[in-house]
């Protein structure tokens, strides 16, 4: 399997089933689907697929600037947050950077692409996998060119501490570290402003947020840089190739962040079943469970003679494996938070796996 989740296909291939008699747990994708307004204007405006998008992307810029109280020369759309990973790293050239192991993997092959030196802080087990005081004492012994940070971190769905994150800012801030936070799950936390109010502070703090998780779209890929680095920003967008996000994409990003019925809606599921499916997890003395902050939910397999991925697909149930993290074993697996018909499922499903009858 690759290194995302979401790979239905090549599994359903493997067992000889469809895609669609699966149900994916290893994609964390909101279970409410497109919103309703999105998929209207779609139908409502198919014409724009006959002109090629602005290359410039000025309505699509100007509603990010105006969801986060910003301008449009402070953003770059992209698609995916992927896309932008790649473009910051391309941009600010980092000759050693700091990574949070494990982490998301993209971060290591964009910085590896320009041969930059990795350095790896460790996350282990013993530290509940969340970054402490260490962190703070690497970065000033290190001094890295650029420290990437996700929040809260994939695989393990953590959210650091408030008071370590605006310590990492002060430190990065204060030696001129270039901080790229990766705030693509922030959406699901609700009372999480995240890092895009202090840009203004630091020129050298790059967010990346997505929508395609959020807002159930990731076959449409879009997400975005925030930065009050204009002219990285302005580098950005000359060196990428052009119409790299396609005009229904474009659409979404202008019209998914006024929808507040289906934010909200969104909210109330997540509230609801990421604390029973928890539990219920939780519940199981063969799982060890981390309680997630954002819609996903990481856990440790204490029989390490069962196989969970390969035992879940035989009840067409797929999970994330995490044995492909640096820094995680074949025990470590991550399953997104679905509807609660899908939850109970795969819930079902693990009483038959530990042999409950």
């Amino acid at each position: 399997m690759g290194e995302h989740g979401g790979n239905v296909l090549e599994m359903a291939l493997k067992i000889g089933v469809t895609a669609e008699e699966m149900t994916d747990f290893s994609a964390n994708i909101n279970p409410l689907g497109m919103p309703g307004s999105l998929k209207t204007a779609i139908i409502d405006q198919l014409q724009r697929a006959e002109c090629y998008p602005d290359t410039e992307y000025r309505r699509l810029h100007a509603a990010l600037a105006q969801a986060h109280h910003c301008t449009a020369e402070n953003l770059i759309a992209g698609n995916g947050a992927t896309e932008l990973i790649y473009a910051v790293v391309n941009y600010l050239k980092p000759r050693r950077a700091m990574l949070l192991i494990p982490g998301f993997a993209e971060y290591r092959k964009a910085l590896q692409r320009i041969d930059c030196q990795i350095n790896d802080y460790v996350m282990s087990e013993a530290e509940g996998y969340q970054p402490d005081e260490r962190l703070l004492v690497k970065l000033e012994s290190c001094r890295p060119d650029c420290l990437f940070l996700a929040t809260p971190n994939n695989p393990t769905g953590l959210m650091p501490d408030t008071a370590l994150l605006q310590a990492i800012f002060e430190c990065c801030r204060q030696h001129n570290i270039a901080l790229i936070v990766d705030e693509a799950f922030i959406d699901f936390l609700p009372d999480t402003a995240g890092f895009i109010p202090q840009i203004a502070d630091f020129p050298r703090l790059y967010i990346l947020r997505s929508l395609t998780k959020f807002f159930a779209i990731p076959g449409l890929r879009l997400g975005y840089l925030v930065s009050s680095d204009v002219a990285g920003i302005r580098a950005m967008k000359r060196w990428r190739e052009p119409w790299t996000i396609n005009v229904f994409a474009a659409l979404a990003g202008e019209i998914v962040l006024n929808d507040n019925a289906y934010i909200q809606a969104t909210h109330h599921w997540l509230a609801q079943q990421q604390r029973w499916f928890y539990q219920a997890l939780a519940g199981l003395p063969e799982l060890f469970v981390w309680p997630p902050a954002a819609n996903y939910i990481f856990l440790r397999c204490l029989r390490p003679e069962i196989n969970l991925q390969q035992a879940l697909l035989k009840h067409r149930i797929l999970i994330r494996h995490c044995a492909n993290y640096p820094g995680l074993s074949a025990a470590h697996y991550r399953v997104a938070i679905k509807s609660e018909h899908d939850n109970h499922r795969l819930v079902s499903a693990l009483h038959q796996v530990f042999g409950y009858g």
